[in-house]
Order: structure tokens, then sequence, then C-alpha cells
């Protein structure tokens, strides 16, 4: 289950989210062609990947940001990139382009830091723009709880998209992350759940103070827990296959 689209597109254009969802493909772009070179692999991820046990001794502090705008393949990179499309907008609406700048490298910080703490000596190289983006999340779910977020199911042969509150995915979303960061060891590579975890809360405390500024629980009453604009209409499609009738012997 993952979200595909929101219901309220920003109400001005998101240049700060463009501008991160290009780079990061570019990122990409530039190395892609070796990413199954294990000796060249190994030397991009050596400059630009962030190595908990490296950073601990106070080694290779760029690798905070860097990391930032690396990705493990094509499916990291499409995954991350479609949860700032759609979260990213409406926080860059209500921060502005450079709040949100700021804010989403001080998450992606936030969530380096998250990733090291459980084990600091780790020599696993970390990359992902998804520490970031989940701090996105977080902020989305403080400031817009109620806003309408459609989510493709996948259950074997069975798929379905249907709207939830933002509420419903993030909160899920977000324990899944705690879930998986308790039950899984920190000493092998895989997902960085704590960098998720980690990022998540950073957005939530950071966008706590524009939430406040703006009235707090009122700001909820105003917007009923919506991006403060009118959402977009959505049609339901319906399906081309016509209903074949069984007959009866």
């Amino acid at each position: 289950m993952f979200p595909i689209r929101d219901h309220n597109p920003s109400g001005r254009v998101p240049y700060v989210t463009y501008a991160i969802i290009a780079l990061n493909v570019v990122a990409f772009l530039s190395y892609v062609s070796v990413i199954n070179n294990d000796a060249a692999m190994a030397s991009i991820l050596g400059d630009f990947a962030l190595v908990p046990a490296e950073l601990s001794r106070g080694e290779d502090t760029h690798t905070l940001l860097t990391s930032m705008f690396m990705h493990g393949g094509w499916m990291h990179l499409a995954g991350n990139m479609l949860f700032l499309w759609i979260f990213g907008d409406n926080l860059e609406d209500v921060f502005g382009h450079i709040g949100f700048l700021i804010f989403y490298l001080v998450c992606g910080v936030a969530a380096d830091l998250a990733h090291i703490l459980p084990d600091p000596e780790s020599q696993i190289p970390l990359v992902g723009a998804s520490g970031a983006i989940a701090g996105v999340m977080g902020g989305y779910l403080l400031l817009f709880p109620k806003a309408k977020v459609d989510v493709l199911l996948i259950f074997v042969v069975f798929f379905r998209v249907f709207s939830l509150p933002a509420w419903v995915v993030l909160a899920v979303w977000f324990g899944m992350q705690i879930f998986s960061g308790v039950s899984t060891p920190t000493t092998g590579g895989g997902v960085a759940y704590w960098a998720h975890a980690g990022g998540f809360a950073a957005g939530v405390l950071l966008a706590l103070p524009f939430f406040l500024k703006v009235g707090g629980p009122e700001f909820w009453r105003r917007t009923d827990g919506h991006p403060d604009h009118p959402p977009q209409k959505i049609p339901e499609r319906i399906s081309n296959i016509p209903v074949v009738q069984r007959r009866r012997k």
C-alpha cells in the first residue's frame, strides 16, 4: 500500500520541490552507467555516501548533505521522488521557497543523525532522499491531517485505488518504520528505518512553530485540516471492460 497522489496541488509553483527532484535525477544519471561496476561505485560512495563510522570520527561531514542526493537504483529514486512530488508542494506553499529548502535539508540531516545513533561504528554507506522526504511527510501530517491522499493497494493480484485522510496514511507509514526499525538488526544493510523515523519526527517538530504561529488548533478549524485552497476534482474512472453475463444451462 503506497500513496500515488493527493487532492490538493499547490496554490503556487513549487520551484524548490521541482529543483530538488531535478537534482536527484541528475545526480543519479551522473553515475548510473557504472552502478554495476563495484570498483567505480565504491569510489563514488566513498566520496559522497554517508558512512556512520567516518562521520562519528568527524570525517566527511559533507556527506550529511551529499548522501541525500544519491540513490541505489531506479526504483529507489522513483519511489522517493513520487513521495516528494505528492507531499512537498503543499509545504513549500506555506513555508515559502527558501523556508521549505531549509526545512528539507535540516530534516535530512536529522534523519542522518537518527540513522547513526543505533550503530555509530557501522561501515555501511547510507544514500537516499527518504529521510528528508520523511520530514516533509511529518510536516504534512501536522499541518494537513485531513487532506485526501489516493493510495494504491496491491494484494497478490488485487489492485485498487482509494482515498484516505493523510493522517491515516502517514501514521501507518510512521508506525511501520518504528516497527521495522525495532525488529531489524542494525548491523546489516537494507532500508534505513531509523533515518525515516528520525526524519519524520524532525519534520513534525520543525513544522510545530509555524503551526502555532498560524493558530494551532484554530488553523485546523479554519482549514478543516486541508491545504488552504480548494481541492482538485479527480474524476472516478469507470472500467471499459464489458460485463459478460453468465448463461444458465
